[in-house]
């Protein structure tokens, strides 16, 4: 299971043993949530990359949103 954690406007992706997998942030160049993994080399099984899938699908449609922090 992946928990989604909201920190700095992004969104920390965690798996219930307490790894983290990588952030969920906001690419205000290309206008989309973008998946960045926490190493090169993080591997995911098929239920973590569903979820993170499915998180990503939810925000792109509007589902789902982000908490953002205005630091001004």
């Amino acid at each position: 299971m992946v928990m989604f954690w909201p920190i700095q406007q992004a969104l920390n992706c965690i798996t219930d043993d307490g790894r983290i997998l990588g952030k969920i942030q906001f690419d205000a160049k290309t206008e989309q949530y973008l998946f960045c993994p926490e190493e090169d080399e993080v591997v995911l099984s098929s239920i973590e990359a569903s979820q993170i899938e499915n998180r990503l699908a939810d925000l792109h449609s509007g589902n789902y949103l982000m908490p953002m922090q205005d630091d001004d």
